[in-house]
């Protein structure tokens, strides 16, 4: 049995680094969520198109995934990212100067694709960099500076936009790129030399064949889809599901959310605990236990406050399950784990997109209800999979 220890100082330093990169990019993309309706008054646009810029940096994002897993792996991950975290700076600083909505459009879409080759990559560079035994608390470290960075980012642009205006804030989140990239700049000076290669487009095709064909991608990869598919695709059901026991809309909505984030901190602050006492096994199997109580609840909570710690319930388990998964893609390919996190990140928006359209679905069939029941079941379903997974590897 694995054991999992404390990061180290210089493990603690490249997290440092590396999160200060999540945190920019995950900052910018929630940038403009509460700028809609200031955006839809300067550019006499109608709200609803103006809160698709959400998706134009999403999108791109994901997409971008299949291609820059690869380059990272063949010129080298931390050279890819100082890169992409670069452009992203660039285009951020060009979306504060953009004259239409078309251009913001257009810019926010090549910051999201320009992002895109950060977040993944820097798992990669852990799986590269940090020992088994210490890596899935130093990724769940990571992962509280970009959890940090969403929330962050919705919150500080909503603040100061009365202050410095939607463009001063864009110009704002350019420069915090600008500074994570310095950092990083930095950084690569001080450490070793990534080696690289020459790109080679047949053989980035020959990984995702290999990847696709070993058993233990396949289980990360399905496994991530189908939680981003149970999760997220509850979230435009919360406003519903209060409003439907009449306990609020909207803005009660917002704070449930907001629990899941802070779900994810709580797991951060839990993880060097309960990895310790549990290992990853048990604890993604409780992680699939607490998701499917938060349904459960969601399903009959009469109070908003209970609704409220479903949502911090459903954030930690998420992220018991997620993190763990995030560790173990690090290890299917140690030869190609650019590609590996990359497919991985491709999976998760993928589940994300399509998690809408299947609760749609399977309210319109089964209800509400139901549906929450049988995600609750499939959490449990999903949770036993992988813990069992997780003590077979450790035999």
């Amino acid at each position: 049995m694995s054991a999992h220890t404390p990061p180290t100082g210089s493990t603690g330093s490249l997290v440092v680094t590396l999160g200060l990169a999540a945190f920019a990019t995950s900052f910018a993309g929630r940038l403009t969520d509460p700028l809609i309706v200031v955006l839809a008054q300067d550019f006499h646009a109608l709200p609803d198109d103006v809160a698709l810029l959400g998706a134009a940096y999403t999108l791109p994002f994901a997409l971008i995934q299949p291609i820059l897993g690869p380059v990272g792996d063949a010129l080298g991950k931390q050279r890819v990212m100082l890169v992409a975290l670069a452009l992203t700076t660039v285009m951020l600083a060009a979306a504060a100067l953009a004259p239409t909505l078309g251009w913001l459009f257009v810019l926010r879409a090549l910051s999201g694709a320009a992002a895109g080759g950060v977040m993944p990559l820097a798992l990669a560079v852990m799986g590269d960099r940090v020992p088994m035994a210490q890596r899935q608390i130093a990724i769940s470290r990571l992962l509280v500076l970009s959890i940090s960075g969403q929330a962050a980012g919705g919150f500080v642009s909503g603040l100061l936009e009365a202050v410095v205006g939607w463009r001063g804030v864009m110009t704002l989140c350019a420069i915090l790129a600008g500074a994570a990239s310095l950092v990083m700049l930095l950084a690569a000076r001080r450490g070793p030399r990534e080696p690289s290669t020459r790109f080679s487009p047949g053989l980035a095709v020959e990984r995702y064949v290999t990847l696709w064909r070993t058993p233990a991608a396949v289980v990360c990869y399905a496994a991530v889809f189908v939680e981003a598919v149970m999760v997220f695709g509850l979230f435009p059901y919360i406003a519903p599901l209060l409003a439907r026991h009449g306990l609020g809309g909207p803005p009660e909505a917002g704070f449930v959310v907001g629990a899941f984030g802070a779900g994810g901190l709580v797991y951060a602050a839990l993880a060097p605990f309960i990895l310790s006492r549990l290992g990853q096994g048990r604890m993604v199997q409780l992680g699939g236990g607490l998701v499917a109580l938060s349904f459960v609840l969601f399903a009959v909570s009469p109070w908003l406050g209970l609704f409220i710690l479903c949502g911090l319930l459903l954030g930690t388990g998420f992220y018991m399950i997620h993190n763990s998964i995030q560790t173990r893609v690090t290890e299917v390919a140690p030869q190609a784990r650019g590609s590996a996190t990359a497919m991985h990140a491709f999976s998760f928006y993928a589940g994300q997109s399509a998690g809408v359209a299947v609760f749609g679905l399977a309210t319109a069939g089964l209800g509400l209800v139901p549906t929450l029941l049988a995600c609750a079941v499939g959490a449990v379903a999903l949770g036993t999979w992988l813990g069992v997974g997780a003590g077979a590897n450790r035999k």
